[in-house]
């Protein structure tokens, strides 16, 4: 990547961030104008629709899952801060620097809305409500018939009492889920005429899937998300799925006879019950020619969802620039997502979480060299390793093109974000400045 001239620097001034904007949902109103949004009834999501045009320019944007980090008295660096990450900080000096908030303040996002969010869905949206099941099953290549729902599933431990002792189930091999899934899914079968199938997906993390007449997705989750309560019945959320939740909770049942003998494996919780909607996809939208480049079947299968065409890769990310750079003929956007950094957070294991940093950092130059037009590092949450789960706060934000009004940051840190000229974002307007960097929005009026 070509540098951008850096300007001379002055003594660090601290801008005060401010507050996030305003976010205004629904009918639009003189305020909404005067906050520089659409009015009339047109969605941001409609406006770039209606902008869009095409050029050969390539935009990337590389998602560092739960990335993000706070500052604690106990904790007083971030991952980011402490993660020796020359590469990271060198593009940082050279570009402009922000924050995203994923939902609204206070609101904590699932992986599906932070990243829909970033693909500039409205994540609130009614028509975006997206249920993690469908995303499961998209992601290791199930295509869901218009009979059929699914549900994420999670492994766990349960105690003598029935209490969840750990959640996932010490994160069990890939072989292991394998073995316990084709366990389940051969002892289960049907239940009142409708196929019930079990589908391994990666650890602690298996898809359900129900097949047959009458099936209604409008049920409420089994899992308590948290440790030392005991798994939730299956309750169906309107008198519609009554038949469906009987189902569901039959499964159930059997589920943990068949489970109760296992060392670690022995219950299971279910969330995300949904059937597969419709969106509008990225070539639709945006007129482009996108690409997913993802390891874990979720962040492949709401790339699947949004149009977009999901492709092998190794584990690491360096494996990941390369099938990058293998493809970088063939398309105009690239999602890169990485994992690791919202696992060790989830885990409270800070060390991890500085080592996926530092392991991206190592591989950057590689992506580097392709030289994108326009690049984006962000996350699709926050996840804190104090917190150790996601989180509500904002998400560091970088914005690498020629036009990008490079600030005076000098690393990608949460604490520099919180400083730079980008101000603190809806991650939804994220793709407007993706593509206006990129030169492929029109100019909007005479």
């Amino acid at each position: 990547m070509t540098p951008t001239p850096r300007r001379p620097r002055a003594a660090p001034q601290k801008k005060p961030a401010g507050p996030p904007r305003p976010r205004l949902r629904g009918p639009r109103s003189a305020q909404a104008s005067a906050l520089g949004q659409p009015s009339g009834g047109t969605s941001p999501l409609d406006l770039l629709s209606r902008l869009a045009q095409p050029n050969e320019r390539k935009i990337v944007l590389l998602v560092l899952d739960g990335v993000g980090g706070i500052h604690t008295a106990e904790s007083p660096r971030t991952a980011l801060e402490r993660a020796v990450s020359p590469n990271l900080d060198r593009l940082a000096e050279r570009s402009a620097l922000g924050r995203a908030l994923p939902v609204a303040p206070g609101v904590t996002p699932g992986s599906g809305p932070g990243h829909l969010a970033l693909f500039g869905y409205d994540p609130v949206a009614e028509a975006h409500q997206i249920g993690r099941g469908v995303l499961e099953a998209l992601g290791i290549g199930h295509e869901l018939a218009p009979e059929e729902i699914a549900a994420r599933g999670n492994f766990c431990t349960i105690d003598a009492a029935g209490r969840i002792s750990d959640r996932r189930a010490g994160r069990p091999s890939d072989e292991e889920c394998r073995r316990v899934a084709e366990k389940l899914d051969r002892a289960v079968g049907t239940i009142e005429g409708v196929r019930v199938a079990v589908l391994p997906v990666r650890e602690h993390r298996f898809c359900l899937i129900l097949r047959g007449p009458r099936l209604d997705p409008s049920l409420a989750d089994t899992d308590p998300q948290r440790e030392g309560s005991a798994p939730l019945p299956v309750r169906a959320a309107r008198p519609t799925a009554e038949r469906t939740a009987r189902i569901v909770q039959g499964f159930v049942d059997r589920a943990f006879k068949v489970l109760k003998d296992e060392p670690r494996i022995n219950a299971l919780t279910l969330r995300g019950f949904s059937a597969r909607p419709r969106l509008r996809t990225f070539g639709e939208l945006y007129r482009l020619n996108p690409v997913a480049v993802a390891v874990y079947p979720l962040y492949r299968g709401v790339a699947r969802l949004a149009g977009m065409r999901v492709v092998e890769t190794g584990p690491t990310p360096a494996d990941q620039f390369a099938t990058v750079a293998a493809l970088w003929p063939e398309h105009d956007f690239f999602f890169i997502h990485v994992k690791k950094t919202d696992s060790s957070g989830e885990d409270g294991n800070l060390q991890a979480k500085i080592a996926a940093i530092e392991a991206v950092d190592a591989a950057l130059p590689a992506l580097l060299d392709l030289q994108p037009d326009v690049l984006a590092v962000t996350g699709d949450h926050a996840t804190p390793h104090v917190y150790r789960s996601h989180s509500w706060h904002p998400v560091p934000l970088l914005l690498h093109g020629p036009f990008c009004d490079v600030d005076q940051t000098s690393r990608f840190t949460e604490s520099e974000c919180l400083h730079g000229s980008l101000g603190t974002i809806a991650s939804d307007r994220l793709m407007g400045l993706l593509l206006a960097n990129a030169g492929k929005l029109a100019r909007f009026g005479a």
